[in-house]
């Protein structure tokens, strides 16, 4: 096992106090690890549809910088973690292949918010989904995902003004392969709706 990928969390029955269900979806370019993150925090047994690339996608899917890519999403991942006994969080990570986009829309709906992954690789990937989410209203954080080989580094200010993200979006790091880096980041997100329903109950 690499050595950098967290151990598999032990698979837990749903609390039988769990009485809210929250619908999170990561989306994201292609390959940019959403379902490493959905697995790697998932306290089931993530379901997921990746299937092997084959020839027929050549030309298709642009693979360009994803050393070792030879599976790919093409529905969804799927995956639970619980908050407390009376919180769950659904996880859906959306495929990243534009030709799987017409997909997105149907996440979206009864989302409460969402991850939008980046790889500083090929971040214009990353516009697309940023545009949905906005136009659909939906609240987001932006999560950097640091490969062992990002060698560009570029800073979070400098990853900010490139996708053009306003001050009140939270834009952190991650390593998607790391559960207590995925936890971070949707900790963020649940804090980051928080805050944003507190600022409406005190506009009323």
């Amino acid at each position: 096992m690499d050595s950098a990928t967290s151990e598999a969390p032990a698979r837990t029955p749903l609390a039988d106090a769990a009485e809210t269900g929250l619908k999170i979806v990561i989306v994201g370019g292609f390959g940019v690890g959403k379902t490493t993150l959905v697995r790697s925090v998932s306290e089931i047994r993530p379901l997921n549809t990746e299937e092997v690339m084959t020839q027929a996608g050549a030309g298709v899917d642009d693979i360009a910088g994803l050393r070792n890519k030879n599976t790919t999403t093409v529905a969804f991942d799927f995956g639970r973690i619980s908050l407390n006994e009376q919180t769950v969080l659904y996880l859906f990570g959306a495929p990243g292949q534009e030709r799987f986009w017409f997909l997105w829309d149907r996440l979206f709906s009864g989302t409460l918010g969402a991850v939008v992954l980046v790889d500083t690789r090929r971040m214009a990937d990353s516009w697309y989904a940023i545009d949905r989410l906005e136009h659909h209203g939906t609240p987001f954080v932006v999560a950097v995902n640091r490969f062992d080989d990002d060698a560009s580094r570029f800073s979070l200010d400098e990853i900010r003004q490139a996708l053009d993200l306003p001050e009140d979006v939270p834009l952190v790091d991650c390593d998607a392969r790391l559960r207590e880096s995925g936890k971070n980041v949707l900790i963020t997100l649940v804090d980051h709706l928080y805050q944003q329903a507190l600022a409406r109950e005190m506009t009323v």
